[in-house]
């Protein structure tokens, strides 16, 4: 299973990143910008506001769980988490898991 959900982090690290990538190369880093993308219209502040929540969660969640399973380098999915987002920073805590366990 580790390796499953390392390969899941991989999908979920480039999946987000090709839309954004593109957007980034347009409009450059620019944070005001892109939370008025973000919160632009009900649907997709719906969405956003539903991954921060999960992100806040899982963080959360891999500072508990980390903690209590001894995995190492619990910090990687929190960064996973906040730079590219929860469909990388979860499967890649779920690998690192999976590692601690010895499966």
């Amino acid at each position: 299973m580790a390796r499953i959900y390392a390969m899941l982090a991989l999908l979920g690290a480039a999946i987000p990143m090709a839309p954004f990538v593109p957007w980034v190369a347009a409009h450059g880093i620019d944070a005001r910008l892109f939370v008025q993308a973000l919160f632009a219209n009900r649907i997709s502040a719906f969405f956003g506001l539903d991954v921060i929540v999960s992100a806040v969660v899982l963080i959360l969640f891999v500072l508990v769980e980390g903690k209590r399973a001894k995995v190492r380098h619990r910090w990687l999915p929190i960064v996973a988490t906040c730079l590219i987002g929860v469909s990388c920073g979860l499967p890649l805590f779920l690998a690192l898991r999976e590692r601690a366990r010895g499966k």
